[in-house]
């Protein structure tokens, strides 16, 4: 991952990346390592981590003036609003547990969401030293090995030796990688190992905020090395991916699996639900290990189907 904080100065203002946000403020980090805290010109704040923006100085913060044309951008949602929180990836991690029990729809969503950004995914299964709840975790994700997303073996522990994660630190070098995870993951445990200095770092950006005035979810942006080529950004929990922006006639082609027996619909506008002649529906019958679709995965097609054909309540 290149910094892209040039620190450049024009008409546009000064070039800086996005390292931090908090509902309207956000922190942005030049290209010498000065951190400054910014507002958006308006009443919304557009920037997110991730973002390289052009901003002004005004006394002792800046402003954002425009932000930089964007690779990628997710969004999550809750019950009131789809928002989004990080852009310019270039992967995302997603860490599961074989306990606590992890959720297969926000799974399938986080893989929704990466897949229509074109995100590459690693998915990390922490805990193999739980069995038999981590034999029991990893048949759950076998219809994902199956249709091609990696999945990394783990053992994270509270701060002591690591040796599973020596893999997914090459796997992390040069690149911006989002990392999420449901509660209990280890995604602390994680973000701790690979980063002994983050507990500074949010002490510094804490600082920065003036200790702590802004208490909105926080997303930040922390580099793994000091030549800051490769960044980790930690988002609080296991997102909630806002889905309303990706047409219901689309969802299967960012589903693998459903992809690979839609092609044999008799219907090129099937929606893979009642239609006679149905390649998905089909797939469902097949034997298990045969590359079917799992009962599973269709329910959650099903589900997400609905739900993105309805109007958001936003």
């Amino acid at each position: 991952m290149s910094r892209q904080s040039e620190g450049s100065s024009d008409a546009g203002g000064l070039t800086a990346l996005v390292v931090a946000s908090f509902g309207r403020h956000v922190l942005v980090e030049e290209s010498d390592g000065r951190r400054i805290l910014c507002h958006p010109r308006g009443k919304k704040n557009e920037a997110v981590v991730g973002d390289r923006v052009r901003w002004l100085p005004t006394a002792d913060e800046g402003t954002i003036e425009k932000i930089q044309p964007r690779r990628n951008l997710l969004h999550r949602q809750d019950e009131l609003r789809i928002k989004s929180f990080a852009a310019n990836l270039d992967q995302v991690l997603i860490l599961l547990a074989a306990e606590p029990e992890f959720s297969e729809t926000q799974l399938a969503r986080a893989l929704i969401a990466c897949k229509a950004q074109q995100l590459p995914v690693l998915i990390g299964l922490n805990k193999r030293d739980l069995r038999p709840a981590f034999e029991r975790a990893w048949v759950r994700l076998e219809p994902y090995r199956q249709m091609g997303e990696e999945v990394l073996p783990l053992a994270i522990k509270p701060g002591g030796a690591a040796p599973d994660l020596a893999d997914l630190r090459a796997r992390l070098h040069s690149k911006a990688t989002l990392v999420l995870g449901p509660s209990g993951a280890g995604k602390s445990s994680l973000v701790n190992t690979l980063l002994p200095q983050a507990g500074a770092a949010t002490a510094e950006i804490s600082r920065a905020l003036a200790s702590g005035r802004h208490t909105t979810t926080r997303t930040m942006l922390y580099w793994l090395e000091a030549q800051r080529s490769s960044a980790l950004i930690d988002s609080p929990g296991f997102q909630e991916f806002g889905l309303h922006h990706i047409p219901a006639a689309a969802l299967a082609t960012l589903m693998p699996d459903l992809q690979a027996h839609a092609r044999d619909c008799r219907f090129h506008n099937c929606s893979h639900r009642h239609e006679p002649g149905c390649g998905v529906i089909a797939a469902l019958q097949m034997p298990k290990g045969a590359a079917g679709i799992s009962p599973s995965r269709y329910r959650i097609y099903l589900d997400l189907f609905e739900e993105v054909s309805r109007p958001p309540r936003y």
